[in-house]
């Protein structure tokens, strides 16, 4: 009885654990980042070379001192509350210099903890795919469609586990009303694509939908809604061979992520070992 007992505690517990983890890689509403795919059981490699190579492009394509001087603010309000909390306000002993040292050593790793919290890999519950956490100022889609021209326009393969490259703009939860949450992320997504209000010119565009671990909605029901949000004000038309824009929708678990793109055929549907293998047959 006794061990059948421990047996029925350590299953339990087991199960307990096991949902704890899978609950831990659900994504967050608002969250934007990169999807990538990449080979079975490669996840790792795949994650670890991807942060490096976009790391290296970040500050090259986007201007990252309004961030610099937030958190820099935000360091010194903190300054001021630790300060005031002091008893007698008390002037701080002179440091020696060996720990001097130690403290410009230890803002070094502080600042390079801030630089990498620009892009944080994420943990999904799926096979073959990732997620990259980005934080503003980047923009996913800026970031994905230049890193893409970059690689086709070189020829230099930087990676070699991954594969294909998905923003996600913005995101939203499926919720009691997935359809309604749907339609708000859409609105917030494609309105500097499709929505200008001066200068705004027809756009022909097509939607894809990715799901992974994802029955909330069908397919062509997000579609439909995505459609409806382009709208036609502008003259906008579905072209599924010749379009100009590609509308990305991601469905994870109990998350809708979008994202939109320029060039996807151009530049291999974003696949980077096809554009490699691509400009390997030209040469």
């Amino acid at each position: 009885m006794s061990n059948k007992r421990q047996g029925t505690e350590s299953s339990q517990t087991h199960t307990k654990k096991r949902k704890f983890t899978n609950a831990a890689k659900l994504l967050s509403p608002f969250t934007s980042g990169v999807y990538a795919t990449c080979a079975r059981r490669k996840e790792n490699q795949a994650r670890r070379e991807l942060i490096s190579v976009l790391a290296e492009k970040v500050p090259e394509y986007f201007d990252l001192s309004k961030t610099e001087e937030e958190d820099k603010d935000q360091d010194q309000d903190q300054d001021e509350i630790d300060k005031a909390v002091k008893e007698g306000n008390k002037k701080e002993p002179e440091l020696s210099i060996e720990e001097k040292i130690q403290q410009e050593l230890s803002d070094l790793k502080d600042q390079s903890k801030k630089d990498n919290d620009h892009l944080q890999p994420m943990e999904l519950d799926c096979e073959c795919v990732l997620f990259i956490k980005t934080r503003k100022p980047i923009d996913p889609e800026t970031l994905v469609q230049n890193f893409v021209k970059d690689c086709f326009e070189s020829g230099i393969k930087s990676t070699r586990y991954t594969q294909k490259l998905i923003p996600i703009t913005d995101s939203c939860s499926t919720g009691d009303e997935p359809q309604q949450h749907l339609r708000e992320l859409a609105k917030r997504v494609l309105k500097r694509h499709f929505h200008q209000e001066e200068g705004q010119k027809p756009v022909k565009f097509a939607i894809q939908v990715g799901k992974k671990n994802f029955n909330t909605l069908k397919s062509d029901e997000i579609i439909r809604i995505v459609a409806e949000c382009v709208g036609r004000d502008h003259s906008h038309q579905v072209d599924l061979k010749n379009y100009d824009k590609l509308i990305m929708v991601e469905c994870y678990k109990n998350n809708i992520g979008m994202g939109v793109v320029k060039d996807f055929q151009k530049y291999c549907k974003f696949n980077l070992q096809l554009i490699f293998d691509k400009l390997q047959e030209k040469n």
